[in-house]
C-alpha cells in the first residue's frame, strides 16, 4: 500500500506516488482512519514526518530536524508532555507553538519556520497549521520513531509476536532502572487498566518495554537470533479476533490477530521474528495478561529513549528546551 495511493483516498488532493510536498507542504486526512493507535513517524534523510493511525499512513508534512552540531537525535521515543503556548527560555521567549516533548533535555515536536533544510537547535520544527492539527490527535504516551531511514510504504500482512519506549521520568520506579542493567521489572498496578498498552521490542538494546497510558509497566531482556535481526522498524496492531491455536506469548492460550505494517526497511517474515525473538516465559504471559485490541508492538533496531529518572516529586529541570528553537 504506498503511501501515495493512501492520501489518494482523497480524491484530487495527492497525485500518483508518494507524496511531492515544498517545504512548509503538508497533507492531512485523518477520516482515512478516524480510530485506532496512532504512531508518529520521522524521517531525517526525507526530512518529512508521516502519522499513522491503526497502521494506516494518515498525513504527511515537512519538517526542519537539528543542525549540523545540533542533531536530532535517532531513537524511539514517548511524547513526554504538551503544552500548547510553549516559549523558548533562552532565546528572547521565542514561541514553540503546540509543542510536544520527546526528552527532557530539549528535543520536541514544534511548529516553527521550515527554510527547506535542517536548521534547529535539535527540536523537529513542523509547518504551524499542522503542529495544530497534529497536537489535537496526539496524546501523551504516543509514540514518536525518528530515523536516518527512507520511509518504506506500508505493507499490510499477517503476523504475530511479542514485544514499548519510554515514560515520564517522574513515574520511573527503582525498580525498572536496575532493570535496565539487568533482570526483569513488572508492575502494572502503575498505571491505569484503562490505558492504551503500547510494546516495544528494541533489537539495539536487546530489550522489551512495556506501556500502558504512556508509563512503563514491565522491561525484560530478549533474545534475537541472527537471522531476525534487521535494519527497520516493524508496527503490528492487535485486533479483536482470537484464533483457535497456541499464542507465541503463552502457548497455555490462544492466539490473538496481529496486522503488520513495515515502516522502515525490510523486516524478515514475520515467522522468523517469532521464531528468532525470545525473552523470559514468564514475562510474556505477563504481557499476555495486558493486552487489548488496539495494542501497538513496535519492533525495531532503534534504541528505546529513555529520559533519565527524576527524583519522587521534582520537577524537570528549569531550563528546559532552550537550544530547542
Amino acid at each position: 500500500m504506498p503511501i501515495g495511493s493512501v492520501f489518494a483516498a482523497a480524491p484530487g488532493t495527492v497525485p500518483a506516488g508518494k507524496p511531492q510536498l515544498r517545504p512548509g507542504d503538508f497533507y492531512w486526512h485523518p477520516e482515512i482512519a478516524p480510530a485506532g493507535p496512532l504512531i508518529v513517524l520521522v524521517s531525517l534523510d526525507e526530512q518529512r514526518l508521516y502519522v499513522y493511525r491503526n497502521g494506516i499512513a494518515i498525513a504527511a508534512s515537512t519538517i526542519s530536524s537539528g543542525k549540523e552540531g545540533h542533531e536530532t537525535p535517532t531513537g524511539v521515543f514517548t511524547i513526554l508532555q504538551k503544552s500548547k503556548d510553549h516559549r523558548s527560555n533562552l532565546y528572547n521567549n521565542a514561541p514553540m507553538p503546540y509543542m510536544q516533548r520527546l526528552t527532557w533535555d530539549g528535543i520536541a515536536l514544534h511548529g516553527g519556520s521550515l527554510p527547506g533544510y535542517p536548521a534547529s537547535h535539535g527540536c523537529v520544527r513542523l509547518p504551524h497549521k499542522f503542529a495544530q492539527k497534529l497536537f489535537s490527535e496526539t496524546r501523551r504516551g504516543d509514540t514518536v520513531v525518528v530515523s536516518n531511514a527512507k520511509v518504506n510504504p506500508a505493507a499490510i500482512a499477517y503476523p504475530a509476536l511479542l514485544a514499548p519506549v519510554s515514560s515520564d521520568p517522574s513515574q520511573l520506579p527503582a525498580a525498572l532502572v536496575a532493570s535496565f542493567e539487568s533482570g526483569e521489572f513488572w508492575d502494572p498496578s502503575l498505571a491505569p487498566d484503562s490505558g492504551p498498552v503500547n510494546v516495544l521490542a528494541s533489537l539495539a538494546e536487546q530489550r522489551v518495554y512495556v506501556l500502558r497510558d504512556g508509563i512503563v509497566i514491565g522491561a525484560a531482556p530478549l533474545v534475537a537470533a541472527p537471522e531476525a535481526r534487521f535494519e527497520g522498524t516493524l508496527l503490528l496492531v492487535m485486533g479483536e479476533e482470537i484464533l483457535n491455536e497456541p499464542s507465541p506469548l503463552d502457548p497455555q492460550r490462544q492466539r490473538h490477530h496481529w496486522t503488520s505494517y513495515a515502516l522502515l526497511g525490510n523486516p524478515p517474515a514475520l515467522q522468523t521474528l517469532e521464531d528468532g525473538i525470545k525473552a523470559p516465559p514468564e514475562f510474556m504471559q505477563q504481557l499476555y495478561s495486558v493486552l487489548k485490541p488496539g495494542t501497538t508492538i513496535l519492533v525495531t533496531s532503534l534504541p528505546a529513549i529513555r529520559p533519565e529518572p527524576l527524583p519522587p516529586g521534582a520537577a524537570p529541570p528549569a531550563r528546559i528546551l532552550e537550544s530547542d528553537y
